[in-house]
């Protein structure tokens, strides 16, 4: 995921010199033109129609995305016509005039993809038998490469011969390369996020399913009532834990999750699990990566208190910071040598120590910047505290599922759920 991230740093760096590699070439071209209205205006209108071409490219090479851009394409390179093709020489998209001309510009159009360089095809070398002055003088082909590979080709034809404008092409070419490419490695985002959910889900404790059912059935026949009650929370902790749909959940959400997850754990362990919340009610709907809570409770669970003699205190509090909001989840269970801590959180994504604390770690980073790493404070026998930050706005960070409000019965500031 880091790599990814430094991935999006470099392409996002190379898409503003693109961007300013046009820009100036724009300027030129206007000066050049003496065009009546003034360099600035130019310059905020091409900065307006490169903004629009750039969100619509980053939903790919497809046919709609190309008949979005062209236009857009076309009045930033004041020319004749603009057309993309695909990978294979199909036409996806003509804004302008002279589009009777593309299968005389064909031949050419399979050079620029087969060679990976750019064409420059003179009138005089096409085909066309077209009676009177013809629109197209000059055509520039250019292929759009993606990660090495060639995804297409730009197409910009001028009706008058212009050396500015086959520099223009070529910049225009690469501004939208570096847009497809970050089309290309925000899927590599998305999917490296999906795969590290899933590596969470695989990493909940069979343990705990196995106990869960364990104590289910030994209830069955003493208490059906709550065996049946016990049975259903299960259900529903295993139906949110694998859902399918988003990435990023409620804080909300992820509270009634860790309720149901609590409530079987305690009639397990019975008065050896005792559990406090402090929940500000202002921040339960912040917007969350989906499991970064529930795993840190069932750590804290696992290693910290069932391993305690008589059991101990688990705290959850979720405070408003401001701009965020601060979570921690606290135990005061046997803790560890923070040294060991980090050697086990390296080799997390491995053996599955702590429940995907570095898988957790990972994402909010990912998510959120470098500032939102987990802060661990534990020592041995002094129990475990981890902090999250959670920004109450982050762009790309939402979530379409209804708001479910956690069941908490106590107030805001004290809660004790107990078997």
């Amino acid at each position: 995921m880091d790599a990814v991230r430094d991935l999006l740093t470099e392409r996002a760096v190379l898409g503003l010199i693109a961007t300013l590699a046009v820009l100036g070439l724009f300027v030129m071209l206007c000066r050049a033109r003496r065009v009546s209205t003034s360099v600035e205006d130019a310059v905020m209108d091409m900065l307006h129609r490169m903004s629009k071409a750039s969100a619509d490219l980053r939903e790919g090479l497809t046919e709609d995305a190309a008949n979005k851009a062209t236009p857009h394409l076309r009045e930033m390179l004041r020319c004749v016509a603009v057309g993309i093709t695909d990978a294979e020489g199909t036409l996806l998209s003509w804004d302008g005039e002279a589009n009777d001309h593309y299968e005389f510009l064909r031949p050419f159009i399979e050079h620029a993809i087969g060679g990976g360089h750019k064409e420059h095809v003179e009138h005089r070398k096409l085909d066309c038998e077209l009676p009177g002055p013809c629109l197209l003088h000059t055509a520039v082909i250019v292929p759009l490469e993606v990660e090495n590979d060639v995804a297409g080709t730009l197409i910009v034809v001028s009706g008058v011969p212009n050396k500015r404008q086959i520099r223009m092409a070529e910049e225009t070419a690469r501004f939208v390369s570096t847009q497809l490419e970050l089309e290309v490695l925000q899927k590599s985002r998305q999917a490296l996020a999906q795969a590290e959910v899933k590596a969470l889900r695989a990493q909940i404790s069979p343990h705990f399913v196995y106990n869960a059912l364990n104590t289910i059935s030994s209830l069955i026949r003493t208490d059906p009532k709550h065996a049946r009650e016990l049975l259903q929370e299960f259900a529903e902790f295993t139906r949110y834990s694998f859902r399918t749909d988003g990435f990023f959940t409620t804080l909300a959400d992820e509270l009634t999750n860790i309720h149901r997850y609590l409530t079987i754990e305690q009639a397990r362990y019975g008065s050896r699990l005792n559990v406090r919340l402090k929940i500000a009610p202002e921040v339960l709907q912040v917007v969350l990566p989906f499991l970064v809570l529930q795993p840190l409770v069932e750590n804290a669970v696992r290693h910290g208190l069932a391993k305690k003699p008589g059991g101990g205190l688990l705290t959850i509090i979720a405070e408003d910071n401001g701009a965020e909001a601060l979570i921690s989840v606290e135990d005061d269970g046997v803790g560890m040598d923070p040294d060991r801590l980090f050697d086990d959180l390296k080799d997390a994504h491995q053996t599955g120590a702590h429940v995907g604390l570095g898988n957790i770690n990972h994402r909010m980073r990912a998510v959120f910047g470098d500032d939102y790493a987990l802060v661990v404070e534990t020592a041995p026998d002094a129990g475990m505290k981890i902090i999250l930050k959670i920004p109450k706005y982050s762009r790309g960070v939402q979530t379409n599922l209804p708001l479910v409000p956690p069941r908490l019965e106590d107030t805001a500031e004290q809660a004790a759920i107990r078997a």
